[in-house]
């Protein structure tokens, strides 16, 4: 390895950083609490070190360079093992410290903040840094290693990734209390094809799961609307544009206030499984091997805590 880049400070790097997620050094020097200047004669310093333009400006816009791409990914990467020293070193101490990098898709934001609130109880100097966002993005940013763990439902099999399911996922039918389907018993899937059934957008796990499932049951839709999010899905039905199909734990709350009613079909729920998702041989921190550790063994306060966002009828 080149000799200059022992020459490296961390300071140095928390500039870079700074400047790559701006693109802008006078944003950088006020997220740093620098002059412009400074920030300036630190990215010069750096570019010597590395002995390579780290930025470059076309017209107007100040764009990273594949050098700065690369030191990026290495910056990172030497941050996060000081995080995890830090935790580490914690632990020894007798207490468990630190930060998780959680990522979640939007059909369990509602259940998660209360697993990381039991998960606080037990570990009150813990802190979190929580992403809601959909299924695509959840995998991309799984292979970016943003995150320590990724909660999700359907884990794509074409990943290097190690997973473990902890709780059932109940995909239900809702809608309106107007619909004409309410207060039906014993309903066909087959009343889906005459019915405006929404969707989630192509790629989302929920989307997959009623598409496969409709596909063993032969059911073919003939109305359908797409909606890019589940809290839009359960919105919706709310205001009387059809059916839903959506996570159970997404429609609790609608469901408790009268928004929304259960629809009795005989072949719901649907169910599958939430999962606990992160690459396969990452390196995981002490707060993140307790978290794993948590939704592992602590089975029984993990359904009792699902129980809040079960509606019976």
């Amino acid at each position: 390895m080149r000799k200059s880049l022992y020459r490296l400070t961390l300071r140095q790097m928390q500039v870079f950083q700074a400047v790559c997620r701006s693109l802008s050094y006078s944003r950088a020097a006020e997220e740093m609490s620098l002059t412009q200047s400074a920030v300036s004669q630190q990215i010069r310093q750096l570019e010597e070190l590395v002995g390579q333009g780290l930025f470059e400006y076309v017209g107007k816009k100040l764009y990273m360079t594949e050098a700065a791409d690369s030191l990026l990914q290495a910056s990172g990467d030497i941050f996060a093992r000081l995080d995890s020293l830090d935790m580490s070193l914690t632990t020894l101490q007798g207490s468990l410290q630190g930060e998780l990098r959680l990522a979640v898709v939007s059909s369990i934001q509602y259940l998660t903040p209360h697993l990381l609130a039991e998960f606080r109880q037990r570990f009150p100097q813990v802190s979190f840094r929580l992403e809601v966002t959909r299924r695509s993005q959840v995998i991309q940013r799984l292979q970016d290693n943003q995150d320590d763990i990724v909660l999700m439902g359907l884990v794509p099999e074409d990943r290097a990734l190690e997973f473990f399911p902890f709780l059932n996922n109940a995909i239900i039918a809702v809608a309106a209390p107007s619909h004409p389907l309410t207060n039906q018993p014993s309903l066909a899937l087959a009343e889906l094809e005459t019915q405006c059934v929404l969707q989630r957008e192509p790629g989302s796990g929920t989307r997959k799961a009623c598409d496969d499932f409709f596909v063993q049951r032969r059911v073919h839709l003939q109305h359908t609307m797409q909606m890019g999010s589940g809290e839009s899905m359960v919105q919706g039905a709310a205001a009387g544009l059809g059916i839903a199909l959506v996570s159970e734990h997404s429609a609790a709350a609608f469901l408790r206030n009268g928004d929304l009613v259960r629809l009795d079909f005989t072949e719901l729920p649907l169910y599958r499984s939430w999962c606990a998702v992160h690459a396969r041989g990452k390196r995981m921190s002490p707060v993140a091997e307790a978290f794993l550790a948590y939704l592992r063994e602590e089975r029984a306060s993990i359904k009792r805590i699902a129980a809040r966002f079960t509606v019976k009828g």
